[in-house]
């Protein structure tokens, strides 16, 4: 089976993002509360508001760990599947961490 990214809306409004190769099952598991140490067990009900399907585990867990690095604004585009939008989101970090590289190198002796 081929894995899975998935991002959740949690009751609170917050976003979840995981990976699994059983869609279905592993929602069935997050609306039951399976494990009460989860994150999503006091966000429930969960739902599913993107997932992409991935070549190979090791690309869903690289993607997985990307978008949870992610501002909400960033996954919110995503969702939308607004890619011009998360392309100047990325526009604009990339200029943040540019200035802010340019004024460190400044205050250097």
């Amino acid at each position: 089976m081929m894995p899975y990214v998935y991002i959740l809306l949690c009751a609170d409004g917050s976003y979840y993002t995981g990976v699994t190769t059983n869609l279905e099952r592993r929602l069935q598991e997050h609306q039951g509360g399976a494990d009460p140490r989860a994150y999503t067990y006091t966000r429930r009900p969960v739902k599913l508001v993107w997932a992409e399907e991935v070549s190979t585990y090791e690309d869903a867990l690289r993607l997985e760990r990307q978008i949870k690095g992610w501002r909400r604004a960033k996954k919110e585009a995503l969702i939308r599947g607004d890619f011009a939008a998360l392309h100047q989101l990325v526009t604009e970090e990339r200029r943040r961490r540019e200035r802010r590289k340019r004024r460190g190198s400044k205050e250097a002796p």
